[in-house]
């Protein structure tokens, strides 16, 4: 694989770019791999990536029934942050975050990492004694977040209305070091690098069953045929209760629509993330200048890429409470994504009853920023049978009652 480099592009503007390789191979399957990792999304690819890169593991196919990136990795508002409340939850996010940082350099590739801070505002009284919470567990943490007033919140973020009658804004949670990333680009970033290791990345190839024998897994069978196996993970957000049914075991979790949308690019007016948990609405601003909106998930159960209008109307209502000036704006695109939630609103990583089968699901609507931490610690988990940074997100937890309770910390579940 070529190095991407400045020395590269005016390189190939010279050939008129035709000295570019593909970015990934699109190899045909073989009929058997070490490692099956069903899901090409972020978490799929990471965990590709951190098996070969930290334990040498390369002979790998990940399995997507659509196109790499396709699925949430593609749908989400690209928010990274680490002010989680529980130990657990910080760990592994915050692991996230750090790599993140110089994720652009691991894979030399620009996955436009930006650390613009991400603000989460205290618009009650509960909300404020939360985050003050919040921030003196994020100070035991070792991760670096800070209480601040209205008047600190007002001169982050100038355009932001604090007085406003329903939901006025008392003070925020502060992540400096917190930020966005370009989706896309950490898909792809990752799968260069999972190909150039000689891994396959089998797109449009649907897992339609999951093979086993004495208790343990021997493969999956799939629209190209029986692709065999001695590990399996499963990483497929939004579907993870329908694979897990393939394999012969239930998931303590419900998926449900989770809806965004972009507003027509407007002039730069918003440098950071904010997130206003009590209106269940975040708004950050995109390099090409539309204002990112989300919210939280939908009310009802369901497999839908869209989301109920009723909703959408809600969250930008609130909003413009507090940021006026959106009013005026146009709707550009609208779309959603499928979540998998958890009863305690914290993801699963674990092994699974089948013996060489292992799940990485139930990340709500926090998946994206969460990537190369999961990848990280689920990698571990495969290749040794156990890591530090997943320990507690075990299955066993709902069976034991070791929830790591984030529904209130997070935030939306986000």
């Amino acid at each position: 694989m070529k190095r991407y480099s400045a020395f590269a592009i005016a390189r190939e503007a010279f050939r008129q770019h035709k000295g570019w390789e593909r970015a990934w191979a699109n190899p045909e399957p073989k009929k058997a791999y070490d490692v099956v990792i069903i899901g090409a999304g972020g978490h799929g690819l990471a965990t590709a990536y951190y098996l070969g890169k930290n334990f040498g593991i390369t002979n790998v196919a990940i399995i997507e029934k659509g196109w790499l990136g396709g699925g949430n990795t593609g749908r989400n508002t690209t928010i990274i942050r680490s002010n989680y409340l529980q130990d657990p939850s910080a760990a592994i996010y915050e692991k996230a975050r750090s790599l993140y940082e110089g994720l652009s350099q691991d894979l030399n590739y620009n996955i436009m990492f930006s650390p613009r801070g991400v603000l989460m505002l205290a618009q009650t009284e509960h909300e404020v004694r939360g985050y003050k919470r919040t921030a003196q567990a994020n100070s035991l943490q070792g991760v670096t977040t800070e209480f601040i007033n209205a008047q600190q919140v007002k001169k982050i973020c100038p355009i932001m209305n604090i007085d406003g009658p329903r939901y006025p804004v008392l003070g925020g949670l502060w992540q400096a070091r917190g930020g966005t990333a370009r989706h896309d680009a950490v898909a792809w970033g990752y799968a260069r690098a999972c190909s150039d290791m000689g891994m396959h990345i089998l797109q449009k190839t649907e897992v339609t069953g999951v093979t086993q024998e004495g208790g343990n897994v021997t493969g999956v069978e799939t629209s190209r045929g029986h692709i065999g196996c001695n590990k399996l993970g499963i990483v497929v957000a939004g579907h993870s209760s329908v694979v897990a049914d393939m394999a012969g075991f239930r998931l303590p979790l419900e998926s449900v629509p989770l809806q965004a949308l972009v507003s027509e690019p407007i002039k730069p007016c918003m440098d950071i993330v904010v997130m206003a948990n009590t209106v269940h609405g975040y708004m950050s601003q995109s390099d090409k200048g539309e204002m990112v909106i989300g919210g939280g998930t939908d009310s009802f159960n369901g497999y839908h890429q869209r989301g109920s209008f009723h909703h959408l109307e809600e969250t930008v209502r609130a909003l413009i409470e507090t940021f006026p000036m959106i009013a005026r704006l146009k709707m550009l695109r609208h779309w959603g994504g499928i979540v998998d939630v958890t009863g305690d609103r914290s993801p699963i990583l674990s092994k699974t009853p089948l013996g060489g089968c292992f799940i990485n699901s139930g990340w709500g609507t926090g998946g994206f920023k969460a990537i190369p931490g999961s990848g990280w610690g689920f990698a571990e988990l495969m290749a040794k049978g156990h890591s530090p940074l997943t320990a507690e997100f075990g299955l066993d937890r709902f069976r034991e009652g070791r929830f790591i309770d984030e529904s209130v910390a997070a935030g939306v579940a986000h």
